[in-house]
């Protein structure tokens, strides 16, 4: 797990090791153990290393093999790296260092951009082949990895954060109306290829991009789940299904504890990371660490999940850490944590992440995490309305969206409400895709190529790698996903979402953390703004910058800062939050 940016021209200029070294420097927090830039013509390369796998100096980045004429950066980490090595050697391939890197390298070179539909992992990674002068660009299935874009005439840059790529200079940090309309709507996310700011853009998950010497790019997607029913499972019981899915969760946390460093678990109590937690010790994980975190109650509403946590750990015997975060520790966090947002991301449980990795990473360097699982299998409450839906994409935005598109323009300042319906446009295009076979299945599809990704994923990504830490998340193993995407939607919805899931889990652990009402990550002090948290959020809606670009109606906060409490969004969030959020994280920006 690492940090990369570089530049990559297309108009007979030398490209700028200064400008990337900066941009390089910018990620120091997803790297702390080694750095390096290579500048050659065209193309400058930029590496911020955290070391996992072969931790010698022979896995440093950015990497070249001169016979071969290729040279790499890479985000993330490929677990079948060591069949994937021994294949290559079959092909006469030798290799410099045990790392997965190198393996990357020499299978671009052995069968192409292709490779990629080889690898189990998170990556995002940059090629550039001497040969012909390109530069080849590929990121994960699920995004789990990220990677920014900034391009201009004959230029262009990329990272692994926005910020990275504000450093570089040059940029355009106009808002973009369209994400906002997003960010607005669709609770906070803005799909690719946007982001909030109009001269950053982000690769799509399971896509590579090739640029050629004289700029010529192009964009496919190299992977996508089928959400229909096959012909051979017809004949499948609930049994059968169950037992399909444990064992593919099986070998999916088996391939994330490929490490040179120990692998700890991020236990919340639920079901997803106590399943983890649980089949970690199965395969045997020696002195396994488990780590929850909890805050303080506010507005009568719970702020840990300790009981389930507590329970699980003493059921496996792992080495447990609990974190209680105080008020006054959680507000001291909150700049902080807005500054390691790569986009503004609005659920409260960033700080839980960021303050949770804090304390992970003074332990250990890599977790697992259940994020994906909600997704994949159907564990949240607006997937049961729509199993009979008859107009999915009308039913998807009421239960889902934070507001319509009306409301939205009695809300925003003049001159920022975009053309159209941009967050019902892009919801309905890909709702109404074909290979998807039912309502539910169209919504999970949704979200576990989109949502997934610029929600959860990148929440995670963003704060354990703000202290080095690597998070891997087993749930979205690909071939998990692919049979869960064939499973029967009635078995995902059954026991109240996540039904065949619940039933993998009971063969594993007590069900005292299945057999209970679905919990969340509580951040309560975000949930009901009030104190410190309401001045934090006035005092940046109402400054001098804030003024200035009047993204939002004055009334409108006026209204939000009388009774915040009394404005909260289907999905529970607030909306005053929401706002401030967005106008904090510009700020914290220098935007």
């Amino acid at each position: 797990m690492c940090g990369i940016a570089g530049e990559f021209r297309f108009d007979g200029r030398i490209a700028e090791a200064a400008t990337v070294a900066r941009m390089t420097d910018r990620l120091a927090p997803r790297g702390p153990d080694g750095s390096g830039v290579s500048a050659q013509g065209p193309v400058a390369l930029g590496h911020r290393r955290l070391k996992i796998i072969d931790l010698s100096d022979q896995a440093a980045q950015p990497m070249s093999d001169p016979a071969l004429g290729i040279s790499i950066v890479f985000n993330g980490c490929i677990y079948n790296y060591p069949e994937l090595r021994a294949e290559l050697e079959g092909l006469g391939y030798s290799f410099f260092s045990s790392g997965d890197t190198e393996v990357i390298l020499k299978a671009y070179h052995a069968w192409g951009a292709d490779c990629v539909s080889r690898f189990h992992g998170m990556f995002a990674f940059a090629i550039f082949d001497r040969r012909d002068g390109s530069l080849t660009l590929a990121r994960d299935r699920f995004g789990i990895k990220p990677l920014y874009l900034a391009e201009t005439t004959g230029r262009l840059r990329f990272a692994s954060s926005v910020q990275a790529l504000l450093a570089g200079g040059d940029i355009s940090t106009e808002i973009d109306r369209a994400a906002l309309n997003c960010y607005m709507s669709f609770h906070a996310v803005v799909p690719a290829p946007r982001t909030i700011l109009k001269g950053i853009r982000k690769l799509a998950p399971a896509t590579i991009r090739r640029v050629l010497a004289d700029g010529t790019t192009s964009e496919r997607r190299y992977w996508n789940a089928s959400y229909t029913r096959r012909a051979g499972d017809a004949e499948l019981t609930a049994d059968d299904w169950r037992d399909r899915v444990l064992e593919a969760l099986r070998i999916a946390v088996r391939r994330r504890m490929v490490a040179d460093v120990p692998v700890g678990v991020l236990l919340s109590g639920g079901v997803d990371s106590s399943l983890i937690t649980g089949l970690l010790a199965e395969e045997g994980q020696s002195d396994l660490m488990t780590f929850s975190i909890g805050f303080e109650e506010a507005n009568g509403e719970k702020g840990d999940e300790f009981v389930y946590s507590d329970l699980i750990a003493g059921h496996f015997g792992t080495d447990h850490r609990k974190i209680f975060v105080p008020s006054s520790d959680l507000m001291a966090a909150l700049p902080d944590t807005i500054a390691a947002m790569s986009e503004p991301m609005v659920s409260y449980d960033n700080i839980g992440f960021y303050l949770l990795s804090r304390e992970v990473s003074k332990h250990i360097k890599v977790v697992q995490s259940g994020q994906g699982a909600d997704e994949i299998f159907a564990g949240y409450h607006w997937y049961p309305p729509l199993a009979g839906s008859s107009d999915v994409v009308t039913d998807y935005a009421r239960v889902f969206f934070d507001r319509p598109n009306a409301t939205l323009a009695t809300q925003l300042g003049k001159g920022w409400m975009a053309n159209r319906d941009e967050a019902l446009a892009f919801v309905e295009g890909h709702l109404m895709a074909e290979g998807a076979e039912t309502p539910v299945d169209r919504a999970l599809r949704l979200d576990a190529e989109i949502m997934l990704v610029d929600d959860p994923v990148k929440r995670v990504d963003n704060m354990t790698m703000a202290w080095g830490l690597e998070a891997r998340v087993p749930f979205l193993d690909h071939e998990l996903v692919e049979l869960a995407a064939a499973i029967p939607p009635e078995l995902k919805l059954a026991h109240g979402g996540k039904g065949v899931l619940k039933e993998a889990a009971r063969l594993v652990v007590p069900h005292e953390v299945i057999d209970r009402k679905k919990g969340y990550f509580p951040v309560p002090q975000l949930k009901y703004l009030d104190g410190p948290y309401l001045e934090m959020a006035r005092d940046a809606l109402t400054s001098q910058p804030a003024r200035e670009r009047g993204l939002f109606d004055g009334a409108y906060l006026d209204r939000l800062f009388a009774d915040p409490g009394s404005h909260i969004t289907p999905l529970q969030g607030s909306e005053l939050w929401q706002v401030a959020l967005l106008e904090l994280w510009l700020q914290s920006n220098d935007i």
